[in-house]
């Protein structure tokens, strides 16, 4: 199954409580983070919630 790279580029500075939230669930802290998830209805999700915050590679 095709993995995705997430990578946190922005700061959560002024940014809603969800958003943080949602950054933290995925495993993201500080501004470069990266983690590596599977590419799952439930990880697309939080991505397209923090789409402003984040950058998304597709991984094989």
């Amino acid at each position: 199954m095709a993995q995705l790279k997430i990578t946190q580029a922005r700061s959560v500075i002024g940014t809603k409580q969800n958003h943080r939230e949602t950054l933290r669930t995925l495993g993201l802290k500080r501004i470069n983070d990266v983690v590596v998830k599977e590419d799952r209805p439930e990880v697309r999700g939080m991505v397209h919630t923090v789409r402003h915050l984040v950058t998304v590679e597709e991984v094989n």
